[in-house]
């Protein structure tokens, strides 16, 4: 081979491995570039890659066993197994402290434990979280009135006949319930000493 050969085939050589270096420059620089600037260009929560594989686990997880507790104080809820009911739906609320027929299921199995005062707290809560949980406005009648308070109860009531649909399976006791704390109201305040000073003054003049 001449000496004018060998010198080319270096050359060809030497820019051979050049070439191959600046690629793997530009690959790793394009790597780089996509790990940095992709996740800045996807809607905030969405899944990059594979990393978050663990917590979407998670979250499976723990929806499946919301789901099963849930299912799962319903059916003692049912059977009147009120101790047992609210034990599910505890354990609902440690994972979603938020969800209102979780709230409104605890204020059932209070009412079945004789508990009103309680029961009320946790229907007052699920129409804070959600106004529309129309259950939640008839348990809280049922439980102010338990407690004594027929003109909160009344309210209550009402609120449920006015927001459920005419369908609705407990409709029908709601109105009694709301005809009944009316009448007992009206007793109330005609029988209180105002009613019956005004009624003597009205009397005497």
């Amino acid at each position: 081979m001449s000496q004018e050969s060998s010198k080319r085939h270096l050359r060809f050589g030497q820019n051979f491995r050049l070439t191959v270096a600046n690629a793997q420059v530009w690959l790793l620089a394009g790597c780089l570039l996509l790990v940095l600037v992709v996740p800045l260009l996807m809607p905030r929560g969405a899944v990059f890659f594979g990393a978050p594989t663990f917590e979407v686990h998670a979250r499976d997880k723990a929806r499946e066993e919301i789901r099963r507790r849930f299912d799962e104080g319903v059916v003692m809820l049912h059977a009147k197994e009120y101790q047992h009911a609210l034990t599910a739906f505890h354990r609902v609320l440690e994972i979603n402290p938020k969800m209102p027929e979780a709230h409104v299921n605890i204020g059932f199995a209070l009412l079945g434990l004789g508990k009103p005062k309680a029961a009320a707290d946790f229907f007052d809560t699920a129409t804070v979280l959600r106004p529309d949980q129309m259950n939640a406005y008839f348990g809280l009648g049922e439980a102010l009135n338990l407690l004594g308070d027929k003109l909160g109860a009344l309210q209550s009531m009402e609120t449920y006949l006015h927001r459920s649909p005419k369908d609705d399976p407990y409709r029908a006791k709601a109105e009694a319930a709301v005809w009944e704390l009316r009448a007992a109201l009206d007793v109330e305040k005609a029988a209180s000493p105002r009613s019956s000073s005004g009624k003597k003054k009205a009397g005497g003049e």
